[in-house]
């Protein structure tokens, strides 16, 4: 299939306009990086004051070229980058790779010299990466392309690469051939005047010579588009994603608990959640990750058997795993028996495997391959550190010759190589072999879990969010009538009718402004019941007094109902009513909330209730739209999820309730955009049903076009 994006990663020649004859120089180092690893196509260096340059012939302007340009990678100053790029779209150049700094990133006129830049490009036609970049590789033996100024070239293999940060890129590449960690494509994508990560999942998900894709974000440029693009392409492709700024990312203050609990790293972990899309929290966790990825198989489930020469790097390994969510798992008897057989009585057949000092590079065949074959287990980890009279390369070799026998490879082997220098040749054989290998037990132990919550993500059903029959012309005129009273908040019994136009249950409740009507309202909902001032400002209620529960008789109504209008009289409350609800009693108390993000869009929350939402913060998150599978995720990723089934003689509360109750106001938002906060706490989850007691809305201007969430 061809893509405009052929021109950066196939192109049959290339112009570098701004080369030069100067080593200490950008210019110097794209060309030679170009010829240095055997670039297969055409290379024209492009420098008026030079005749050649790496002994080849130099031209003084693009236009001069004799042949065709299919990439062109501009390495000029600011100035004179508007002029290039005009004269590379006059000789009909496919793609630029754009060196040059000094536009979007420094502000100012950078900003204008930009935005000129993507109009000249756009108007030829032409794909851009960058500005400010450092330039794009392919490894592919047909192309040997190093478009870059990075000082090394990373060995081939399976996995893509895409870096928002010039800096961090380089920092990549040397970390990747120090390793040994095979890349097919690089990107530095700089300012992302065109090309984005969104371009580039799409492109490397239908590259047969991609099998992992890598990226390190700063940011997200367009979240929705990434989101369908990333839950298609992950069904068949793993993408690892590191994201900075996790630290930085303070709540923001709001009125909602939702508001005050999402922060845009949470809006980034649910939107990665969501579609599968793995998070790492550094570099090396990232190539850790991708080691694994890369040739071994996806484990069936998270069941680890652990190999080991050392009592100490064994129990290191299965504390390491257990706090990833891993299970050191129980051995079967007949494991262990031919466990047994093969080695002394002071070893440790059960799991981890300890088979002592004495361990040969034969030991470690004889355990993998009994582990391996053990029903209980999904992938084995095997830990070595070099005792005196064996070679780490032979223990290598071993483990090497166990992982070749099982093809095709059903559980995946990762190995951990302990040492003062690491084990380089050990390790070397066992990566060049398709064997991950790692210097310390967290590392495996990572890249493992990641592995299992990868298999997790295909095992996961693919779902469309649910639609519901609603009163939205209802809901509607509810905003609409705040807004025309020119509030910014819905009243509580406003906000209570809301859900109910949505179909979600409220407890029964009537705003009253006299006690003849409170008496009247109390009977219709029944004793006990809840007396509310409301009025305006007045939101965390119990803060002024200005909530009654509990009342069970007529008499302690009426007293009641005088204590509230004296008490807020007093205050100087301007009243404008009494809200009487039912008391609402039982169930386990609940948050579902929701608070809009700028870029991200709704996010919606769920998490236990009452006075332990922001003691606990124990919430999940997941982006509007939510499918059903979505909501389930946030009921059961909680800590305290154990609490919603049955406990202590307590039964398991209705948990498809509250999976349809947030997916209700999913669809709220998303049909109604200017909802922007929206608390449900408490949400009283029942073994029977739940009931919204108390809820708060924000609404924010009213849009200029809503969001449809009907499929």
């Amino acid at each position: 299939m061809t893509s405009s994006l052929d021109a950066f990663f196939q192109p049959r020649s290339i112009a570098v306009v701004g080369a030069s004859r100067r080593p200490d120089t950008i210019g110097y180092q794209i060309v030679d990086n170009l010829l240095r690893h055997g670039y297969t196509g055409v290379v024209y260096p492009v420098n008026p004051m030079a005749s050649a340059v790496h002994s080849i012939p130099s031209y003084p302007s693009v236009s001069d070229i004799p042949g065709t340009v299919e990439l062109a990678v501009i390495v000029v100053p600011k100035e004179l980058v508007l002029d290039v790029v005009d004269e590379c779209g006059k000789k009909g150049v496919k793609a630029l790779v754009v060196i040059s700094a000094g536009f979007k990133e420094v502000g100012g006129e950078g900003v204008a010299r930009e935005a000129r830049l993507a109009e000249v490009a756009r108007s030829w036609g032409m794909r851009v990466v960058g500005p400010n970049c450092m330039g794009i590789l392919n490894t592919d033996p047909a192309f040997s392309m190093n478009a870059t100024f990075a000082p090394s070239m990373p060995p081939p293999g399976c996995t893509s690469f895409m870096s928002q940060s010039g800096a961090m890129g380089v920092t990549i590449l040397d970390y990747a051939a120090e390793y040994g960690i095979g890349i097919h494509h690089f990107v530095s994508v700089g300012n992302k005047l065109d090309l984005s990560g969104n371009d580039l999942v799409e492109y490397w998900g239908q590259d047969e010579g991609t099998r992992v894709m890598l990226m390190y974000l700063e940011n997200f440029g367009n979240p929705q588009r990434f989101t369908t693009l990333a839950r298609t392409m992950t069904r068949t492709k793993p993408i690892v994603v590191v994201k900075s700024g996790r630290t930085k990312a303070g709540a923001r203050a709001a009125a909602s608990h939702t508001g005050a609990l999402a922060g845009v790293d949470v809006a980034i972990d649910a939107l990665l959640a969501q579609c599968g899309v793995l998070r790492a929290d550094s570099v090396q966790e990232l190539f850790d990750i991708a080691m694994a990825l890369e040739d071994q198989p996806i484990p069936a489930g998270n069941r680890v058997a652990i190999v080991t020469n050392a009592g100490g790097p064994g129990i290191m390994i299965a504390d390491a795993c257990e706090s990833q969510g891993l299970e050191i798992v129980e051995l079967s008897l007949d494991t262990q028996t031919r466990l047994r057989e093969v080695f002394p009585a002071e070893a440790s057949v059960r799991n981890p495997v300890d088979m002592i000092a004495s361990a040969t590079s034969e030991s470690y065949r004889l355990a993998l391959e009994a582990v391996l074959a053990d029903p209980n287990v999904d992938a084995a980890i095997a830990a070595f550190v070099p005792p005196l009279g064996v070679r780490q390369v032979d223990v290598a070799s071993s483990i090497v010759g166990v992982y070749r026998s099982r093809k095709p490879a059903d559980k995946p082997i990762l190995a951990v190589l302990m040492g003062r220098h690491g084990l380089p040749e050990g390790r070397a054989e066992l990566r060049d072999a398709g064997v991950p290998a790692y210097t310390f037990p967290e590392s495996a132990a990572r890249a493992l879990s990641a592995m299992v919550h990868y298999r997790r993500w295909l095992e996961r059903p693919v779902q469309e969010p649910a639609h519901f029959d609603v009163d939205r012309e209802a809901a509607k005129a509810i905003l609409d009538g705040a807004r025309a009273d020119g509030r910014s908040s819905l009243k509580e019994h406003e906000a209570l009718r809301l859900l109910e136009v949505y179909g979600i249950p409220v407890v029964g409740h009537r705003l009253t402004t006299t006690l003849d009507e409170a008496r009247d309202a109390a009977r219709e909902c029944g004793y006990p019941v809840v007396m509310k001032a409301v009025a305006p400002g007045v939101v965390h209620k119990t803060d002024v007094g200005a909530v009654r529960v509990d009342i069970r008789s007529q008499e302690e109504l009426d007293g009641a109902f005088g204590d509230l209008i004296r008490k807020l009289g007093e205050a100087g409350v301007d009243l404008e009513g009494i809200l009487v609800q039912r008391y609402a009693s039982g169930g386990r108390e609940t948050v579902i909330g929701m608070s809009t993000d700028p870029a991200f869009g709704p996010i919606l929350m769920f998490g236990l209730g009452g006075i332990y939402v922001e003691a606990l913060k124990d919430v999940a998150f997941r982006l509007a739209p939510v499918a059903e599978v979505d909501a389930m995720e946030m009921l059961t990723s909680i800590r305290g999820a154990r609490l919603l089934e049955e406990f202590r003689g307590e039964s398991s509360v209705d948990r498809a309730a509250l999976v349809e109750t947030i997916q209700r106001i999913s669809q709220m938002v998303l049909d109604h955009p200017d909802v922007a906060e929206l608390d449900i706490n408490p949400c009283l989850a029942f073994p029977s049903g739940v009931l919204a007691v108390d809820c708060r809305v924000t609404i924010g201007p009213h849009p200029g076009a809503t969001i449809d969430s009907q499929p």
